[in-house]
């Protein structure tokens, strides 16, 4: 990212905060091991609407996939040889599940590497703002199910906020969004960037769900 970017005002705070931060504000343990990691990135990409104010983008994942089928994340995937880096993986991941078009988009920042130890990768996510939105839409069916603008005030709404135990007895952050359930690496994330952002409330993090329930209830 050579260009300075200008994000705005509601933005400030967020793209500020990302100069200081660690792996340990996203996760709460981001040791590894030593196996080997294959690099992906992520694109947290935020607008605006004149209808609900600040927005991020979201996808959920096909039901039919091999790896995290039915999840909701942020639009990236595995680095090509060919990528421009970090950066050029997220816009052309994001081009190829949504749509989004790289012309509107005005990355701002990396974050530090995230290792996911249960598909093996090592993503970089990459905060960017959407100066220009484009139309977006799931581009191949069998990949992406859904694309949504979720706006920040729903999930940092106390009312959409919990968390959830999977089988394995994990628990962690999760945010109930039209039609969708975010938890997992994507809900961490955006555990994270509500509390950097400035956008967090008081929210009852007691309130522990079942993973399969709280999946078939946005079903």
């Amino acid at each position: 990212m050579t260009e300075a970017v200008q994000p705005p005002d509601w933005m400030q705070r967020l793209a500020k905060a990302t100069e200081q931060i660690d792996a340990r504000t996203f996760m709460r343990d981001p040791r590894t091991s030593q196996r080997a990691y294959r690099k992906a990135a992520v694109l947290m990409l935020f607008g605006e609407s004149e209808e609900h104010g600040p927005d991020v983008l979201l996808l959920r994942r096909a039901d039919t996939l091999g790896s995290h089928p039915g999840q909701v994340a942020f639009p990236g995937g595995a680095s090509d040889e060919t990528d421009d880096g970090p950066v050029g993986t997220a816009l052309r991941e994001a081009y190829e599940e949504t749509g989004v078009l790289e012309s509107g988009v005005r990355p701002l920042a990396l974050l530090p590497e995230l290792y996911v130890p249960v598909s093996g990768f090592a993503v970089t996510p990459v905060l960017a703002y959407w100066e220009q939105p484009s139309p977006v839409a799931p581009v191949d069916p069998a990949e992406t199910a859904a694309v949504a603008r979720v706006p920040v005030a729903h999930l940092a709404d106390p009312a959409n906020r919990f968390r959830v135990r999977h089988p394995s007895g994990y628990v962690a952050a999760a945010f109930s969004a039209p039609g969708m359930l975010v938890w997992g690496f994507t809900a961490g994330l955006i555990n994270g960037l509500i509390a950097l952002g400035g956008w967090e409330q008081p929210w009852d993090a007691t309130d522990v769900r079942d993973l399969e329930l709280a999946l078939r209830a946005t079903q």
